[in-house]
């Protein structure tokens, strides 16, 4: 096995137990079992757990950023319909999960902002990336004539990100995709007035 594929494969083996488990709930012995590798090989990669996080949300991040890319960037849809897709994917990834595991970056930022101010940080900048292809997006709908000038993109971005998060952890809590789902009607109706 390659050296990258093995960092990769902790990571991995990582992040899905937090994701069920929490960061704090999650010991490094589970994850190098989970990933099948060896002590030594963690700490060759990583210089402790909190590093171990950070390439987690680094990991995660980039991943999930390039999935917002394709969606929010599909020239093929209208930009309303692209946040529909985005919202659309998100209520199949819960439904897929029983709505157990929501959004990592989330359950993270629940968990460790409060605790840990590299962690809080380096969680705000990816939220605040996220923010801003939201805001393009509902830029460009206005450009088109999809949605109301007088909407502040910023704000519908800030709005929408804020929002599903709350709603995902609600979906969570009810084990079912209706928190979601409400979100979703509200956003489009009252914030973009699309209907």
């Amino acid at each position: 096995m390659k050296t990258n594929d093995t960092r990769n494969l902790i990571i991995q083996a990582g992040a899905d137990l937090i994701g069920m488990k929490g960061f704090g709930a999650t010991g490094i012995n589970g994850i190098l079992t989970a990933a099948g590798v060896p002590k030594g090989s963690f700490y060759h990669y990583f210089s402790s757990k909190n590093d171990f996080g950070l390439a987690i949300i680094d990991t995660f991040a980039e991943e999930y950023e390039a999935k917002l890319d394709q969606i929010l960037n599909d020239s093929n849809l209208s930009c309303v319909e692209r946040l529909r897709a985005y919202f659309d994917i998100g209520f199949d990834n819960m439904a897929n999960c029983n709505c157990a595991r929501g959004c990592l970056i989330g359950n993270l930022g629940q968990e460790l902002a409060g605790q840990n101010e590299i962690f809080r940080i380096r969680l705000d900048n990816v939220f605040c990336a996220w923010e801003k292809r939201f805001e393009r997006c509902i830029a460009e709908a206005q450009t088109a004539g999809d949605i109301e000038a007088s909407i502040d993109p910023s704000d519908a971005a800030s709005f929408l990100l804020s929002g599903w998060e709350g709603a995902i952890l609600r979906a969570k809590v009810v084990k079912s995709t209706e928190p979601m789902e409400r979100f979703v009607r509200v956003f489009f109706k009252q914030c973009l007035g699309t209907g």
